[in-house]
């Protein structure tokens, strides 16, 4: 993949780029602050696109500003947020658009881990850390439409949250295929998502739990 990388700290962004060139992509721009990563991506219309939240010149959520206006430019970008702290209010209208991560700092230090979020992403899926989704998802609240979900089928969202195929939730769960498929068919009728589309609904599914937090 073509990748740029968006991240203020040069150590940081100089040990991303190794490790990303290392697992064979290509690194074909950097920037320090938001304003250059702007420029950067539309020059080089990279496939992916890593971003640390926090960026100069204001050091608040430059970096996530710069992802949306990336992503308006250019549609099919892939997005992975990097952040230390959890910020949820860019980070629910991005991943409504799809192709979007949003992964804490301390993941990527997780090596295969990380490269097999960017490959979620780059393949048109999601891939948010688990303490984002934790933080997003938040109690259900009386009104939410998803206190209709029993506490196994809350465990099988947050985990389609996270990016994670039916098979890969069946093993983290210790459950069969078909009881994890038996879970996914309940929570997409309490939510009343009936697209013909099982992807389509599956983002659907994870969008209203994120809106129905971020709304809250």
């Amino acid at each position: 993949m073509r990748i740029v990388i968006g991240e203020d700290s040069a150590l940081f962004r100089e040990g991303l780029a190794h490790l990303l060139e290392d697992a064979g992509h290509e690194v074909v721009g950097k920037a320090a602050d938001a304003t250059t990563l702007v420029r950067t991506g539309l020059r080089e219309v990279p496939d992916l696109a890593v971003i640390d939240i926090r960026m100069p010149p204001d050091g608040t959520d430059d970096g996530a500003r710069a992802a949306r206006e990336l992503r308006e430019r250019m549609p099919e970008l892939a997005i992975v947020l990097l952040s230390q702290h959890i910020e949820a209010h860019h980070s629910v209208e991005l991943v409504t658009q799809g192709r979007v991560g949003y992964l804490l700092k301390d993941r990527v230090f997780d090596v295969e881990d990380f490269l097999d979020a960017l490959r979620r992403v780059a393949g048109g899926g999601s891939a948010l850390d688990p303490e984002v989704v934790s933080t997003l998802l938040g109690p259900r609240r009386l009104h939410n439409p998803l206190s209709r979900l029993t506490p196994r089928e809350s465990e099988v969202l947050a985990l389609m949250a996270e990016g994670r195929t039916n098979v890969g939730i069946a093993r983290r769960l210790c459950l069969t295929d078909r009881t994890v498929e038996t879970h996914v068919g309940s929570i997409m009728g309490k939510l009343s998502l009936h697209e013909s589309d099982e992807e389509h609904r599956r983002v659907l599914a994870v969008l209203t739990w994120l809106g129905a937090r971020h709304l809250s």
